[in-house]
């Protein structure tokens, strides 16, 4: 990887599991599951009534006016950029804002905001229609309203690749820093994708678990008795500076972001590649972008969906890049705790693995009674894992075909 090197000094994790950096590893060494009937709308006569919701602290909530104005994929957006900011004793009022930038992912935006506004122009004509309605549900809004709130006025973009939106957009952030383009960047993905609509259009499509009477025990990666993943809400803002910039503001450098891959299948719109190729090769340029070879991977968090395809395909790719080692390397599913968040997924799992990095230990994959026996691989199951680690892989797959792996390395300047 040429270029300034880039690290990871804050994290604002907003999850159905737990809300900030403590809570959110706590809940995953204790296998908590966020999955639960729906309470954002009401789900009866919907095939499926389960998802992963964010319960909001107060102190984060949006107040009134940013409520009506803004959608609920931007309330969550917001909260985990405070939150990233705090952790990384980030003072923005110090900073050159214009060498600080924002780049956000997401997969549907402002789809709860598109919903609500197609209803009420069918039951109440377009004069009903909120006059913010386009700006508070277009796809860079969260975005936006980051810069807006933090008065940054360096780069500030988005990115929509669907379920690897979030790991797409730390990419972007490092190619912003290793350019020398800016000095600081908040960087996640944001998804409220808890809708009617959304919800029985995956219904539709077969992909989610309907285990409605177990919400704790819908999603199942890598289990032989996987049948769909959970939709879920939630977001999550990494601080990622230049290892520079952060040196000389003294901030604790949390880990490094040494690489990243990405890929297309060119194979199918909804299905992966079914021996996992396109996957592969994502994890492979993520290798030699860092520097790495197989043998130096001590942690893999899988995308892990717990669909019986996505799941498969993935278990090949590893193989394929592994060699040997896919039979002894760690790996973890935390979608079986928080759900699966489309485009916020990359970045939550994106905290996952510099936490685990972190705290030497492995979040456990819950739900998991056994692993498929066609897998050959070492998914870490209901217990965490203490291992010493210096390498981790997370792997972002995506409808469309769009493939991102990150590779981060542990911390220390």
């Amino acid at each position: 990887m040429t270029g300034r090197e880039v690290v990871v000094t804050g994290l604002g994790p907003v999850t159905p599991i737990g809300v900030g950096r403590q809570e959110f590893w706590r809940a995953q060494l204790a296998g908590v599951s966020g999955v639960r009937t729906v309470t954002r709308f009401d789900p009866a006569g919907f095939p499926v009534r389960i998802a992963g919701e964010v319960d909001l602290p107060a102190a984060l909530a949006p107040g009134s006016r940013e409520e009506r104005s803004t959608d609920r994929c931007t309330h969550l957006a917001l909260a985990a950029a405070r939150l990233a900011v705090e952790d990384a004793s980030l003072d923005l009022a110090a900073e050159d804002r214009d060498r600080v930038g924002v780049v956000l992912g997401t997969g549907a935006g402002g789809a709860g905001g598109w919903e609500t506004n197609a209803r009420l122009l069918e039951t109440s004509g377009p004069n009903r229609i909120a006059a913010r309605s386009v700006v508070m549900s277009m796809a860079n809004s969260s975005a936006s309203h980051i810069a807006l709130s933090c008065g940054i006025t360096g780069p500030s973009t988005s990115v929509v690749s669907a379920c690897a939106s979030g790991g797409e957009a730390l990419i972007g952030a490092h190619q912003m820093i290793a350019s020398g383009e800016a000095d600081v960047v908040l960087a996640g993905g944001a998804e409220a994708p808890v809708t009617p609509l959304l919800l029985a259009g995956f219904a539709r499509t077969g992909a989610l678990s309907a285990r409605n009477d177990e919400p704790g025990r819908a999603s199942r990666p890598f289990d032989a008795d996987r049948a769909g993943f959970v939709l879920a809400e939630g977001a999550a803002v990494l601080i990622l500076e230049s290892a520079e910039h952060a040196r000389a503001r003294g901030a604790e450098v949390l880990a490094r972001l040494s690489g990243y891959g990405r890929s297309s299948d060119a194979h199918h719109v909804t299905s992966p590649h079914p021996e996992g190729a396109g996957a592969a090769r994502a994890m492979r340029a993520a290798l030699r972008s860092a520097g790495w070879s197989a043998a130096d991977i001590g942690y893999v968090n899988a995308h892990g969906t717990g669909t019986r395809y996505n799941d498969a395909a993935e278990a090949k790719a590893l193989h394929a890049v592994l060699g040997e080692a896919a039979a002894r390397t760690p790996v973890s599913a935390t979608k079986s705790m928080t759900g699966h968040s489309l485009g916020a997924a990359g970045a939550v799992e994106a905290v996952v693995c510099v936490q685990a990095l972190l705290h030497g230990c492995v979040p456990p994959t819950v739900n998991l009674d056994a692993v498929d026996p066609g897998f050959g691989l070492d998914v870490v199951g209901a217990e965490p894992r203490e291992v010493r680690l210096g390498t981790a892989l997370s792997n972002s797959f995506a409808f469309g075909g769009h493939n991102v792996v990150l590779a981060f390395g542990a911390g220390g300047v």
